[in-house]
């Protein structure tokens, strides 16, 4: 088991502070990332909609819920961008190195995200809630890139 330090604390509580910015209509499904290179923030990201289009929370009803679509199915039928897609988003457009960083997430990044995450440089994820993607955890192996889950009463 992982041995926690006041900084991955201090991290993930971020991830947890940004998953309430989550323009995601299902409260259980919001979910917040922070990327972190030698304990400096250098980006955040919550699941929305893109910039411009109106958010299920606007709209009054999740389309996966309208769909009858399960968590881990089909990701393309939802509005929003996934926390980790933004985050790094948005270090593209600030012109920031994610290499070697480490990635907070409230929740296990899904196969997508993990591919942006390799391809991004990130080499340590640390995540709160499990998510049902087995090929995700396997592309995140095979990439070399460490993988934590987050359990808190496991501090040093």
């Amino acid at each position: 088991m992982a041995q926690w330090n006041k900084w991955d604390h201090r991290f993930m509580e971020m991830a947890d502070l940004v998953a309430t910015w989550s323009s995601c209509f299902q409260p259980n499904r919001q979910i917040g990332a922070v990327i972190v290179r030698e304990k400096r923030i250098l980006t955040t990201g919550y699941n929305g909609a893109p910039a411009g289009v109106r958010s299920c929370k606007e709209k009054g009803e999740c389309l996966r819920r309208v769909r009858n679509i399960p968590s881990g199915q089909m990701a393309e039928f939802c509005y929003a961008i996934h926390a980790e897609q933004n985050a790094i988003i948005q270090a593209a457009r600030m012109g920031i190195s994610l290499e070697g960083a480490t990635l907070y997430c409230t929740h296990q990044p899904c196969s997508i995200c993990s591919k942006m995450i390799v391809n991004a440089g990130i080499k340590r994820i640390v995540y709160r809630y499990p998510y049902p993607d087995e090929f995700a955890l396997q592309i995140i192996g095979e990439a070399g890139i460490a993988i934590e889950h987050y359990l808190p009463e496991s501090s040093s």
